[in-house]
């Protein structure tokens, strides 16, 4: 049976890797007593995929795994038993059936949702300002950049990876609300478009002005990854 498990990352946990959560989630399996599925051979494994590994120091409210069981209990059985051995700053949120024939995480994912803010003391003098720049910004037709990958420099055009941009002014803390493409072919974050935008007004930022928060990450046609399984009565 697969099975497919959404949590949240929180607090201190933003600053473990990828690996390090990987191994938390394997021993997390054991002490809830989940019936995980073993690979075969000499040396056996949990079967357990991620979808999108989130960067160091992000926080997230939409992370997903998936994993195969013998068997399970009920969906509000497992999320209980999983977040009563969940260290502080993990939390499972849901726990879904995933019909037989259903790809892995990895493989849907076609874009995530983002909010971002400026961490306390590094916001520009002119926020207001900022914010309407960056709406002008997103409202062109197109971005063009110069994007770093593995293999040297490639040219990109930011404005069709950028499926929707929104500032939320009713907090205290303005925000900016992003969902972008992500994936093995365009792998857009969003501290590159306000670095782009950032770069082209003058600014000048480091890696600690802005706080990123992944909200949700989608399948193609903006359908939610936990939406493809269903609950376990």
């Amino acid at each position: 049976m697969k099975i497919r498990i959404k949590f949240a990352k929180h607090g201190t946990m933003k600053f473990i890797g990828h690996l390090d959560v990987m191994r938390y989630f394997q021993k997390a399996m054991r002490r809830a007593d989940v019936n995980i599925r073993y690979s075969e051979g000499f040396s056996p494994h949990q079967i357990m995929s991620f979808a999108a590994p989130l960067g160091v120091g992000l926080t997230s409210n939409g992370e997903y795994m998936d994993i195969e069981v013998h068997s399970t209990g009920s969906s509000a059985e497992m999320v209980r038993r999983l977040n009563e051995v969940m260290v502080e700053g993990f939390e499972v949120l849901s726990y879904r059936r995933l019909p037989d024939g259903a790809g892995n995480a990895m493989s849907l994912v076609d874009c995530a949702d983002y909010t971002v803010r400026f961490r306390n003391g590094y916001e520009p003098e002119d926020l207001e300002g900022f914010f309407a720049g960056l709406e002008a910004f997103y409202g062109r037709e197109s971005i063009p950049i110069v994007k770093k990958t593995k293999k040297g420099e490639r040219q990109l055009d930011l404005k069709p990876l950028i499926y929707q941009l929104q500032v939320l002014r009713e907090d205290e803390r303005p925000a900016v609300a992003m969902r972008v493409s992500t994936g093995s072919t365009d792998n857009i974050k969003p501290e590159l478009v306000l670095e782009t935008y950032c770069r082209e007004i003058g600014m000048e930022i480091t890696p600690l002005t802005f706080e990123v928060q992944r909200e949700e990450i989608y399948a193609p046609d903006f359908v939610p990854l936990e939406a493809l399984g269903e609950d376990i009565e």
